[in-house]
C-alpha cells in the first residue's frame, strides 16, 4: 500500500482494510470534480490533490450505500475453508461464524443440509471427516493464529476442535478437543491444519497447533477423543510473542510432515507406545497417496493384509475386547497362518474365521471382532 501511493496510486480503507482503487473507481470521481469546476481535458494536480482529500469520505458513503440496499446480514458471507470428500457424497464448510454440511453427490449443484453455530467458537477455519463418514470435526482458529490460546487461564472451549456426529442432515455435537498441555503467553497456539492418519479401525489425526506444536489425536469415541502422540519444539522466544510453530501437520505415506513457519520443515515417524502399537503404525503406512490435498478427503481403503488383522487384535487387546487368552490364541494362529501357504493357508485363515465368530457374540466390541474377521476372510481368498 505504500508503494502504491508512493506511486501516485488511490488508497482506501473498507472494513479497517486498506485497499487499492483502480481507475475505473476513481476516473469518472476525477471527471465529476473537473466538470464541477467547469474544466475539460486532463484532470490538473489540483483536481487529484481534491480526490485525496475526499476519497475516504467518498468510499465510506459507498460502502454504507451498498450495505442498506442489502439490509440487515441472513448468514455467513464467506468460508475460510471447505472440505469435500467426493466418496460419500459430502462437504464440510468453516464458515465464518458456521459450520455448515453440503450435499455434494451432484457437484455442479451442491445443496445446504446442515449447520451449527458454537459461541465458544471465534473463527470456524476447516473441516474434516473421518474415513466412514459418521463424523465432522470442525477448527477454530480463535485469533487467525496469531494469538496465545493455548494458555493455563484460556478455556478449552476456545482455539479447539468441535466433534460433531452425523446422522442424515443432524449434526449433533459430542466434544471438544483442544491441546493437553498449557502453552506459555509467548506462544501462538490454537487448533490448525491436520489431516487423517490411515489407523485402522480408528479415529486417528495429526494437527497443527503453532508453536503449541503438533498433536496425534484418537476421536474414535467422540465424546472423549485422547491425545496419542506429539511433538512440542517450545516457544521462538521466551520473552515475547513471535509469530511461529506448525501451520500445518499432514500425513503422507507413513510420515507426518509439518510446515513449521519460522524453522523450516519438520518430518515426523510415529513410534509405538502403549496407546499406539508397531502393527496399528505398519497397517497406516499400507496406504498410499500418488498427491495429497487436504480439502479434497480421500477415502481410506486398506488391502487384505496380516499386519492390519494384527493391528485389530491390538485393539481388541487394549479395549479388552475379548479376553487375554483368547487375544494371545488369536495372534498365534495368524502367525501360524502367515507361515503356511496354499491351501494349508487358506484352511487355517478359515479355521480362525469360524472361531471368531464365536467370539464376537461376546464381546465387548463386536464391531471390531466384525472388522478382523473381514479381513480374515480377505486373507483366505
Amino acid at each position: 500500500m505504500i508503494s502504491a501511493r508512493a506511486a501516485g496510486g488511490y488508497t482506501a480503507r473498507i472494513n479497517g482494510q486498506e485497499f487499492v482503487l483502480g481507475p475505473g473507481f476513481t476516473r469518472p470521481l476525477l471527471d465529476s470534480i473537473m466538470k464541477a469546476r467547469g474544466g475539460s481535458g486532463a484532470p490538473s494536480s489540483a483536481d487529484t490533490a481534491t480526490l485525496r482529500a475526499n476519497l475516504q469520505t467518498l468510499v465510506t458513503a459507498r460502502v454504507e450505500a451498498n450495505r442498506r440496499r442489502q439490509g440487515p446480514p441472513t448468514g455467513p458471507t464467506q468460508c475460510h475453508d471447505i472440505t469435500v470428500y467426493p466418496a460419500i457424497g459430502l462437504a464440510g464448510g468453516a464458515c465464518g461464524g458456521y459450520g455448515l454440511l453440503l450435499d455434494i453427490h451432484d457437484p455442479a449443484n451442491p445443496q445446504r443440509i446442515g449447520a451449527a453455530a458454537d459461541s465458544n467458537f471465534s473463527f470456524w477455519h476447516s473441516a474434516t471427516f473421518n474415513n466412514d463418514g459418521t463424523k465432522v470435526l470442525f477448527s477454530d482458529e480463535w485469533g487467525g493464529g496469531l494469538q496465545p490460546r493455548c494458555r493455563v487461564t484460556d478455556k478449552p472451549e476456545w482455539g479447539a476442535d468441535a466433534i460433531f456426529t452425523l446422522s442424515g442432515t443432524t449434526m449433533g455435537f459430542k466434544s471438544y478437543y483442544k491441546l493437553p498441555v498449557a502453552q506459555t503467553s509467548f506462544e501462538n497456539c490454537v487448533a490448525h491444519n491436520g489431516t487423517l492418519i490411515p489407523v485402522p479401525g480408528r479415529d486417528v489425526m495429526a494437527q497443527g497447533w503453532y508453536q503449541g506444536g503438533v498433536s496425534v489425536f484418537d476421536w474414535t469415541d467422540p465424546a472423549h477423543p485422547k491425545e496419542i502422540a506429539y511433538f512440542d519444539r517450545g516457544p521462538m522466544d521466551s520473552t515475547k510473542l513471535v509469530g511461529a510453530g506448525s501451520w500445518s501437520a499432514y500425513w503422507y505415506n507413513g510420515y507426518i510432515i509439518s510446515s513449521e513457519i519460522a524453522r523450516g520443515l519438520d518430518i515426523f515417524e510415529l513410534t509405538p507406545n502403549t496407546l499406539l502399537t508397531q502393527n496399528e503404525i505398519d497397517a497406516a503406512k499400507l496406504v498410499h497417496f500418488d498427491y495429497l490435498n487436504a480439502q479434497d478427503q480421500q477415502q481410506l481403503v486398506w488391502p487384505a493384509s496380516f499386519v492390519v488383522a494384527r493391528a485389530y487384535v491390538d485393539q481388541l487387546a487394549r479395549s479388552r475386547g475379548l479376553p487375554t487368552a483368547r487375544i494371545n490364541a488369536i495372534r498365534d494362529a495368524l502367525t501360524g497362518a502367515e507361515r503356511a501357504s496354499g491351501q494349508a493357508r487358506r484352511d487355517a485363515l478359515s479355521q480362525l474365521s469360524t472361531r471368531l465368530s464365536t467370539d464376537a457374540q461376546a464381546s465387548t466390541d463386536q464391531p471390531k471382532v466384525r472388522m478382523l474377521i473381514a479381513v480374515v476372510n480377505d486373507l483366505g481368498k
